[in-house]
Parts: structure tokens; C-alpha cells; sequence
């Protein structure tokens, strides 16, 4: 059986993702920083007849939490097969380049950032194991560089400066990692799930979960003959999914 681990797996988009995975019968790590919602959203999926899923404790933010989780998972399993970096945070009011606080800049940066980092480099070795490892980065077409250069992109008008900045940060470490492993059977990929209902935006997303899954899922699930290295928005290119960084 394939395994994945889904960082922020205890609501939203990380739990939706962690349910459509279970639904393909792979067990599913859910990743929460908070135990006990870890163990609430296990109990509603396994309520929903998907008893292969297991919350760990993961605060992407905290080393020791990473290297526990890394631990704990290596008990159970030699290898993991897909992990998808999930966990983020927007980063709080005001987002002005000429007003946001550096502390803001810092803490968003430690979990969209360096957490990623942190997960990442901590379970490198068991995807190592794995016959075809996969890494997906959430990301949001927001980090894209060139698509807020451009004043006919939807969400032109939309610039919050600590946010926009962790995720086009992200995508570096992304391209770069890509890059690293290009020689291997790993394919790495950042992903925008879209514009999605959570209340991450409160709420006034127009996307659904389940769209949102579906489309971190494509890319977790890719054949061997699949992109890496790349950056997809389904929302912005419907077409080929494929938008510039």
C-alpha cells in the first residue's frame, strides 16, 4: 500500500486532500500541529468508512515536532511515497510593502517557507525508498511573478506583500529541488488548488474542497512520464494547467 503524508491535514484543503487520497486506498499521515484536531478529523473519515489514515503530530514550524514526526512515521514504514506540503499561513493585516511589520514577514516565511524546508529535508530519506516519490508544494497562483506584472490577471489588484512573497519564495525552493532530483524517479511540483471557499480566506473563495483536492491529487498521483519541476493553475490555464512562475 501507498502512504502519503498531508501537512495541515486536520481542515480545509489538507483534509479534503487526505480524504480523496484514503478514497484511492493509500494510508494517509495527516499532519497537524494540534494532536487532537489531528485525531477529530481521523474519526470523521474513519466515521466515513476510511479507517487507512493516522494523525501525527506536525508543527512545521518547530524542528524537534518535524524530526519526531519523522520518527514516529519511520516506525511504521521504511519508505513514503508522496508527500504533499500543505500547511500554510497568509500572514495577517496590514500586506502594504510600505507597512507590513518585519516580525509578519518572518513568521509567515517560517511556515510557507522554511516549514516546507524543514518537512521536506526531514523525509527526504524514506521517499528516497519509494519506486516513484512524490512532492507536491501547495502553492497559489498569487507567488506568480510574472502573472502580477501583468495588469490583465484577475487578481491584479490583489497584492498582499507578505503572502505573495512566502509563495514565490516557495516556488524557487520548488524549481530548485526539482532540479536536484531531476536524475531520479521523484517528480516535484507546485500546485494552486485555485481560488477555494476555506477559512483560510474566510470564506469567500469561490472554488469548492472537492475541486481543490482533485487538483493537488493529479499531481500526486502522476506516472513516471509526468512534469516536474513545473507550476500549475487549472484556474488561470484550463487548457494545459501550466502557468510561468
Amino acid at each position: 500500500m501507498k502512504s502519503a503524508l498531508v501537512t495541515g491535514a486536520n481542515k480545509s484543503i489538507g483534509f479534503e486532500v487526505a480524504r480523496q487520497l484514503a478514497q484511492k486506498g493509500i494510508y494517509v499521515y495527516l499532519g497537524s500541529r494540534n494532536l487532537e484536531s489531528g485525531i477529530e478529523a481521523v474519526n470523521k473519515l474513519k466515521a466515513a468508512g476510511l479507517n487507512n489514515v493516522e494523525a501525527i503530530q506536525l508543527d512545521i514550524t518547530n524542528y524537534e515536532s518535524v524530526k519526531s514526526a519523522r520518527t514516529e512515521i519511520g516506525k511504521k514504514s521504511k519508505k513514503l511515497d508522496i508527500l504533499i506540503n500543505n500547511a500554510g499561513v497568509y500572514g495577517g493585516y496590514p500586506q502594504e510593502a510600505l507597512t507590513a511589520k518585519i516580525e509578519q514577514f518572518k513568521d509567515t516565511f517560517d511556515t510557507n517557507v522554511f516549514g516546507v524546508v524543514r518537512v521536506t529535508q526531514a523525509f527526504i530519506d524514506l521517499l528516497r525508498n519509494a519506486s516513484e516519490p512524490r512532492i507536491v508544494n501547495v502553492s497559489s497562483s498569487q507567488g506568480s511573478i510574472t502573472l502580477h506584472s501583468d495588469p490583465s490577471y484577475k487578481y491584479y489588484d490583489y497584492k498582499g506583500v507578505v503572502y505573495l512573497s512566502s509563495k514565490s519564495a516557495m516556488n524557487m525552493y520548488t524549481v530548485v529541488l526539482a532540479y536536484e532530483l531531476k536524475d531520479t524517479n521523484f517528480k516535484v511540483n507546485a500546485i494552486c488548488p485555485g481560488y477555494t471557499k476555506t477559512d483560510f480566506n474566510g470564506h469567500r473563495g469561490t472554488g469548492t474542497l472537492e475541486d481543490a483536492g482533485r487538483r493537488i491529487l493529479k499531481y500526486a498521483l502522476i506516472d513516471k512520464d509526468g512534469p516536474t519541476g513545473k507550476f500549475f493553475s487549472e484556474e488561470n490555464n484550463p487548457v494545459t494547467g501550466e502557468i510561468a512562475w
